[in-house]
């Protein structure tokens, strides 16, 4: 249950290789692959620094008939989580800061903005269960002048169940509002994972499907995603 918890003491590199489809009049699909490693620093008897990095790396297909696809690398996002060691009767809490780094390769896979702003997350696990929420909100401060400003929040439910064959089976809504557009992107993912263990290796894989029932007109529809994590335990 400690994969599904973001401020445990456990050092995880998830590697998530999403598709989307229907966007755009030439229903495009859209693939990002994310690297997203979770490292724990102790900074004292009582206290964890959790960082979160998100690393993006994209192929986006052109949403107008003889447009051009781009690939390269986004924007990448880094939460740094301050936590407690201990948790509280099964519930783990963190918060702390959340950066903006804009490396995108290509003018269409980033904003072209630095930003920050607070990011959080509270759990409660017992018997199998796992609920809680991961919130954050990214506002710019630097960039190009020529983009739009960053006004972002994320709110991410999770709701899972892990079986004592290590089988967890997840739905994992993710409710993104843009301020500066006025606008609402909410995919809802239903996903099944399994830990197994190699040599020594733990790993877990992943599948799921998800659907946008709220999104932008020009969105995708649809996805899939399929993933491998690499577990070090401390």
């Amino acid at each position: 249950m400690k994969l599904q918890n973001p401020v445990a003491n456990l050092i995880s590199v998830p590697i998530q290789n999403n598709w989307d489809f229907g966007s755009g009049s030439t229903n495009a699909m859209n693939y990002r692959l994310n690297v997203q490693p979770i490292i724990p620093i102790s900074i004292s008897n009582d206290w964890s620094l959790i960082t979160r990095t998100i690393i993006p790396i994209n192929h986006v297909e052109s949403q107008v008939e003889g447009g051009e696809n781009i690939s390269g690398l986004g924007d990448i996002v880094q939460s740094f989580f301050f936590s407690p060691k201990k948790s509280f009767g099964g519930l783990s809490m963190g918060g702390g800061p959340v950066f903006l780094y804009p490396i995108a390769t290509e003018n269409k896979l980033g904003g072209g903005k630095w930003g920050a702003g607070p990011t959080m997350v509270l759990l409660y696990q017992k018997n199998g269960w796992t609920y809680g929420v991961l919130a954050n909100h990214i506002k710019s401060f630097a960039g190009t002048s020529n983009t739009e400003n960053v006004s972002a929040t994320l709110v991410q439910p999770r709701l899972s169940y892990t079986t004592e064959t290590y089988t967890t089976f997840g739905i994992n809504p993710v409710l993104n509002y843009n301020w500066q557009q006025n606008q609402w992107n909410v995919p809802v993912t239903l996903s099944v994972s399994q830990l197994v263990k190699f040599g020594n290796q733990p790993l877990q894989f992943s599948f799921g499907g998800r659907y946008f029932p709220v999104k932008p007109n020009i969105a995708a529809e649809w996805g899939l995603s399929l993933g491998v994590t690499f577990i070090f335990p401390k």
